[in-house]
């Protein structure tokens, strides 16, 4: 493991003295944390990787918490297009909530990209200073640019993706660079982004590469058991935050089988090192009040479910604790059948005629493993 020592502290409290946009906050003595980014691609040609990464992301988050299951895990996304797109870079910051960067990443559709360039540097320099990266030891920073084209060089604002490097090696982020398809000038450049962010070159195939989704004999209880955990979120406080925890409970009924499985996977590990949470974020009362996030008799009547609001003090803790109970019981079977599932897809994926490291998870996911602190 590599640890910082007084003189590389004293120079990360340097260089964020130098460079305030960077948000992050100085961490000491906590438990370790892992930040992954993603730099990606949104236009027309990126479409097949961008659909399979959509599939994919619970896996990936898996790997993450199965390599660190104590640490607390971030990621998030700046998407990227050019100058004359719908956008330049769409930018969704660092989170806990995974089920918010998931549906986020539902929402991105592979569109523009006229000439063959596209806005590389900007959307690096978005990903490198702006997405308030943790400073402090025991962190992973780990930031993934993927896409099949070059940066355009000519546009005269632009950080170039040289001096973004060189940002990033201060503030301790690697930089892998996933080049989609095999275009000589892309690979040019993004082994260089690679060599010059100590991370990784990885060529994939334009479509992503062979994305396996398996389906087990587990899944369709592990389906109807999440839906019965779900059952168990109260959402409370203002309308939004409501509305926006109503909607994760939706999501995973509204996936396909095998992605609403691996995101079953996901949320039994979270729930196991997360005070029973059944959901990513915040706005569950039955986690948020076990895990010491909210005070139960703090919570006003009109931020209570409807169901809630005129019972007595006592009558909503006997309801959180009761409904705690059964979700205990509920993520307890949880984790028995995820366990069988997991060894079914290992027997399977060794079945499978694909190549080490051949499709964009499966890159991922190795780099990661090489990659984080334990």
């Amino acid at each position: 493991m590599i640890t910082i020592g007084a003189r590389a502290t004293a120079l990360a409290f340097f260089v964020l003295a130098l460079v305030p946009s960077a948000q992050a906050a100085v961490r000491t003595g906590e438990k370790p944390v892992v930040e992954v980014a993603f730099v990606l691609d949104t236009t027309g040609s990126m479409g097949p990787l961008i659909e399979g990464a959509k599939r994919k992301i619970w896996s990936i988050a898996t790997t993450i918490i199965d390599e660190n299951p104590g640490a607390d895990i971030r990621m998030g996304l700046v998407a990227y297009r050019d100058i004359g797109d719908e956008y330049v870079t769409k930018t969704f910051p660092l989170t806990t909530d995974i089920q918010d960067l998931y549906a986020n990443l539902l929402e991105l559709k592979a569109r523009g990209g006229g000439d063959w360039p596209e806005s590389v540097n900007e959307a690096l320099h978005v990903g490198v200073t702006k997405l308030s990266w943790t400073q402090g030891e025991e962190i992973s920073r780990i930031l993934f640019l993927v896409g099949d084209a070059p940066p355009h060089m000519d546009y005269a604002q632009d950080v170039k993706y040289q001096e973004v490097m060189r940002i990033a090696r201060e503030r301790g982020i690697l930089v892998n660079a996933v080049q989609a398809g095999g275009a000589r000038d892309t690979e040019r450049v993004w082994r260089e982004i690679a060599q010059m962010g100590n991370g990784r070159y990885i060529p994939i195939p334009q479509d992503g590469g062979h994305i396996v989704l398996i389906e087990t004999p587990y899944d369709v209880e592990i389906i109807e058991l999440q839906n019965e955990i779900n059952g168990t979120v109260i959402p409370y406080g203002p309308r939004k935050q409501r509305s926006d925890v109503e909607q994760k409970v939706k999501q995973a009924s509204a996936a396909p089988a095998p992605v609403a499985a691996e995101m079953s996977g996901y949320m039994s590990r979270n729930a196991a090192k997360s005070a029973g949470a059944a959901i990513t974020g915040s706005g569950d009362l039955v986690a948020d009040v076990k895990a010491g996030r909210q005070k139960l008799d703090t919570v006003k009547d009109e931020d209570m479910p409807e169901t809630m609001r005129k019972m007595s003090a006592a009558e909503r803790e006997a309801t959180i604790d009761k409904t705690m109970a059964k979700r205990v019981t509920l993520n307890e079977r949880m984790a028995a059948l995820v366990k069988k599932r997991d060894g079914y897809v290992i027997e399977q994926a060794k079945k499978a005629p694909q190549r080490k490291g051949d499709s964009f998870d499966q890159a991922v996911a190795e780099t990661l493993r090489m990659q984080m602190k334990r």
